[in-house]
């Protein structure tokens, strides 16, 4: 088991925003986060990357518990955020914004391996490379942020709504590059609002209702059951 989380409790003041989650991710696995808006979702992967501190639980990876831990240590030790609106640095370049993803690095060929590795995956932002980031398209934008954040070389990547504001067409071709990338060896846990998505590439999902989880088990098991294709696929 790579990552645990256990009892997870996090209150944005009086509001319960997580009510004692638990839920494991296991290495090589594409693991689905579904669930309603303020089900809890981006709070999950808030609290795993240190930008949010629970008030009860604990984050087990590796043997280490993340709860007390910094952000940036959480991402020196392998797992990496892509967050919901992929908050890119708009007034630097794609490169510039690529480069600050591997700034806990050191080795600076290694760094350059990441970043021809990057660029063979994503060849349009090496098209773009001195393209301010700001003027990206949305499709250009997510495919930045993930770049950006496969240049820490992480071995957990958390993936906050992918497929939010794109195109059909985009989004077929994001979920394409998050299976890629976990064949790669990236262990993913994706939060996603496009529960059909999700579901069609993930091995597992949780399915989160108002800061519990209400259901888990096998992604094709859930896609399949009654509950969820009338809550979150849209079927009658």
């Amino acid at each position: 088991m790579l990552l645990e989380v256990n009892n997870l409790h996090v209150s944005y003041g009086a509001i319960r925003a997580l009510a004692g989650i638990s839920f494991t991710l296991n290495k090589g696995e594409i693991v689905a986060l579904i669930g309603a808006n303020g089900a809890g979702k981006s709070t999950t992967l808030c609290t795993i990357s240190g930008l949010i501190k629970p008030a009860q639980g604990s984050i087990m990876f590796k043997n280490m518990d993340l709860v007390k831990m910094p952000p940036h240590k959480i991402v020196n030790l392998g797992i990496s955020q892509v967050p919901e609106g992929r908050r890119v640095f708009p007034d630097m370049t794609v490169l510039e914004n690529l480069e600050m993803g591997a700034y806990t690095r050191k080795n600076r060929s290694e760094i350059k391996e990441s970043l021809k590795n990057v660029f063979q995956r994503f060849p349009r932002l090496e098209e773009r490379k001195h393209q301010l980031a700001g003027t990206l398209s949305g499709g250009e934008q997510q495919m930045l942020a993930m770049g950006r954040a496969l240049m820490s070389k992480p071995e957990v990547m958390l993936l906050d709504e992918p497929s939010m504001g794109l195109a059909p067409m985009l989004v077929k071709e994001i979920f394409e590059i998050i299976k890629d990338i976990n064949r790669s060896g990236t262990t993913i846990l994706l939060v996603e609002q496009n529960a059909h998505m999700a579901l069609s590439i993930a091995h597992r999902a949780y399915v989160l209702e108002t800061g519990e989880i209400a259901l888990s088990g096998r992604a094709e098991e859930l896609a399949n059951n009654e509950q969820v294709r009338k809550a979150y696929l849209g079927e009658d």
